[in-house]
């Protein structure tokens, strides 16, 4: 943690004090992350509620700790050094629905898997999250970063948002106030290093009575595409933003570089805007295949695309 052992020692008891064993130390990352590549994290917390969530973060904040949290390990690369400071994995799951005048509200906990609480919603007959089938990663980093496919994304759900704030506490943001856009938020936009994260404890998502033979048919056309259009096995999803009036994978896949490989990181055949693990890359291997494919696209059609994953964790280009 690059941090006085005495200090060190304190943060590590007081954490222990009201985590008891939860608190682990060195933890590799990469058996928690879709690509399957990733160092160590300092601290390494998981917690099962919304309520030790903001426990933990509010003490990390207390002791100047620099904390990140970990939901289902899609859309971000760690780096090979790893994560300095405590990673907090998000288990909280907890889900409960309440009928309103304009729908069903669902209040979701932040670590809940995504793709599970859309197959949950389509089993009560409740509309609205179908697109989200098989989409990976949990509820939070789907409100972060305004998670979509099949033309549906969080913000047609989204109603209110509980986010803890670092110095402030906890406070509730309607949908406008979440300045969502494609593939964008106000909290994915202050992704910054080295600065204090909000969390997502919750949200209130607004669905709509339907029949479950309506939702299954759709979700079921989305889960086939998903199998027909995207490689198995250890990637991250989309790696770039589709540019406007343009998608990704076309560039990329124009450009000739499907199948160009970085040591044991591939552009897929099946779709290029996704990078594949081979079981051997590092995750310095998928960022050097993540700037050929930027560089070579620019390069042919001048066009500058945008990561859609977050590269998270101390990178040794950033040292030089």
């Amino acid at each position: 943690m690059n941090l006085d052992t005495s200090v060190q020692e304190t943060i590590i008891a007081r954490f222990r004090e009201t985590f008891g064993e939860q608190l682990k130390l060195n933890v590799p990352l990469a058996r928690y992350t879709s690509a399957r590549v990733g160092g160590p994290a300092d601290l390494f917390l998981t917690v099962r509620s919304s309520e030790e969530l903001q426990t933990a973060v509010e003490l990390a904040h207390q002791l100047h700790l620099p904390y990140f949290i970990l939901g289902g390990g899609s859309n971000i690369l760690i780096a090979d050094s790893g994560i300095r400071g405590l990673v907090i994995m998000n288990r909280a799951k907890a889900v409960r629905f309440r009928h309103s005048g304009a729908g069903v509200i669902c209040t979701v906990e932040s670590g809940m898997n995504l793709s599970s609480l859309a197959r949950q919603c389509i089993s009560k007959g409740l509309g609205g999250l179908e697109w989200a089938i098989g989409v990976p990663g949990t509820v939070g980093g789907a409100v972060v970063g305004n998670a979509g496919a099949h033309g549906g994304d969080m913000s047609d759900n989204v109603r209110t948002v509980t986010i803890w704030e670092p110095g402030r506490g906890v406070r509730i943001y309607a949908n406008e106030e979440m300045a969502y856009g494609y593939r964008d938020s106000i909290l994915k936009q202050e992704q910054e290093k080295y600065k204090p994260r909000r969390v997502v404890l919750s949200t209130d998502l607004l669905l709509q009575p339907e029949p479950v033979s309506v939702l299954t048919a759709p979700a079921e056309g989305f889960t086939a595409r998903r199998q027909q259009t995207q490689p198995a096995g250890a990637s991250m999803g989309s790696m770039f933003k589709n540019p406007e009036n343009y998608y990704a994978g076309y560039l990329i896949d124009t450009a000739g570089l499907k199948g160009f490989a970085i040591g044991g990181a591939a552009i897929s055949e099946k779709h290029a805007n996704f990078f594949v693990n081979s079981e051997e890359a590092t995750a310095e291997d998928i960022r050097a295949l993540l700037a050929e494919a930027w560089n070579v696209v620019r390069e042919k059609f001048g066009v500058e695309m945008d990561l859609e994953v977050e590269l998270v964790g101390r990178w040794h280009f950033e040292e030089e």
